[in-house]
């Protein structure tokens, strides 16, 4: 008897810990959304980004398909116009025109919203509620989370557009800081390692399984790459050196015209930067990001050092707490260093690993198998979460991924160096 009463106080507990780790997701996506307008929610400026109203609606999308299936549809059209590339599903509206859906309107996707909110309400105060739909739902909120790093970086490419470079977040970081702690070097002795999730608590498939790997010894740097270390790269000829860029890159480089970070501007002489907080100076002492794995790769090289690999920054950040600049900060950007080594937040750390499968790994059964595995494909691994990135979505095993070219995301360097 104990024990049964036992199992149901567990079930009760997890199922109001769910019910209000769902309400606090998606209320944080309403608070990173009310500084936009209706016409702000509206744009997609590259075929890569999307309009914050489809992120909105797709996270619903995502609730009512996997969690409310079976149940009457808001909405039938939307399992086509929000559906991002689950084809096991169903069709999807192509993504590089999902900025040209004015309808349904943004008053439409907040009430698509609020009815899956609410059924996903009624649904959660079940008296049972299988493991499986739990599982389910918890991956939702995580997909959510996604997507509020994605609304604040797609948001920032569209404003970039705007020759006012408008701003959405007008504070300031505590942070200032007038030194940069010196470059030195972090010690690791390498050998046999366990990495990956270790199955306790919530992970995406790609993270499992936990597996061993030997690493040489290592060292790594105290501290990101900063503007200042990147302006004496860029002073250095760094963008005309072809000796410095993978062959790749070269070639994007001239393709692309590149000479300088992504949101960064000369004005007057001097060198500026975009952020969503307005354009202001550089400040000399604050990470470099948005730079690509190109960039990041190059300015490694002329560092005479290298990027880390992803086995290496995973060891280093199960040694660290998970303390960092994150979206809750409100600062929206990168903020100089306070003696930490900045390994959580701030910026995503650009790897030189190929994203790929770990020995053993097996995507999940059906169309939610589609969520990681088929990426695996021309994409490197990025890690430690960024000042986008919400606090509790990371772990020192959280594997992000993105093309070489990328440089939308808040992703910064961090160096390695052999022993």
């Amino acid at each position: 008897m104990l024990n049964t009463l036992s199992a149901a106080h567990y079930r009760d507990a997890h199922r109001a810990q769910l019910a209000g780790r769902y309400r606090k997701v998606r209320e944080a996506t309403r608070r990173l959304v009310k500084p936009l307008s209706a016409e702000d929610c509206q744009l997609q400026s590259m075929p890569d980004a999307s309009p914050t109203k489809w992120h909105l609606a797709h996270t619903s999308w995502f609730f009512e398909t996997f969690v409310l299936a079976g149940a009457r549809p808001f909405d039938p059209s939307f399992a086509v116009l929000f559906n991002s590339y689950y084809q096991t599903v169903g069709e999807q509206h192509p993504r590089p025109q999902r900025g040209l859906l004015s309808r349904p309107s943004l008053e439409t996707v907040w009430r698509y919203r609020d009815s899956v909110d609410e059924r996903m309400a009624a649904l959660v105060e079940r008296e049972t509620l299988a493991p499986s739909t739990m599982a389910v739902i918890e991956l939702g909120l995580n997909h959510e989370q996604q997507h509020q790093e994605l609304i604040l970086t797609d948001i920032k490419h569209a404003f970039a557009q705007n020759p006012e470079l408008p701003a959405i977040s007008v504070k300031a970081s505590s942070r200032q800081r007038t030194t940069t702690p010196i470059l030195e070097w972090i010690p690791y002795e390498g050998g046999a390692c366990a990495i990956g999730h270790d199955g306790k608590g919530f992970s995406f498939d790609n993270e499992l399984p936990r597996h061993r790997v030997w690493l040489e010894p290592f060292v790594l740097s105290n501290r990101l790459a900063t503007v200042s270390d990147y302006l004496a790269f860029m002073d250095a000829g760094g963008y005309r050196r072809p000796d410095l860029w993978l062959s790749e890159g070269w070639d994007w480089l001239a393709r692309e015209r590149i000479d300088a970070p992504l949101y960064w501007y000369l004005r007057d002489g001097s060198w500026h930067v975009y952020t969503l907080g307005g354009l202001r100076r550089l400040d000399p002492h604050e990470p470099v990001t948005h730079v690509s794995l190109y960039e990041a790769d190059a300015f490694a090289r002329w560092a005479n050092a290298r990027l880390p690999r992803e086995a290496e920054l995973e060891v280093a950040l199960r040694e660290h707490d998970m303390a960092g600049n994150f979206v809750e900060s409100g600062l929206l950007h990168p903020v100089a260093a306070d003696g930490s080594q900045q390994l959580y937040g701030d910026t995503w750390e650009w790897t030189q690993s190929s994203y790929a499968a770990y020995p053993g790994y097996q995507p999940a059964k059906g169309a939610l198998g589609e969520y990681n595995g088929k990426f695996m494909c021309n994409q490197y691994v990025l890690r430690g979460g960024s000042c986008f990135s919400p606090g509790d979505h990371l772990r020192p095993t959280y594997r992000n991924f993105f093309p070489a070219h990328t440089r939308w995301q808040m992703s910064g360097i961090r160096l390695a160096r052999d022993v």
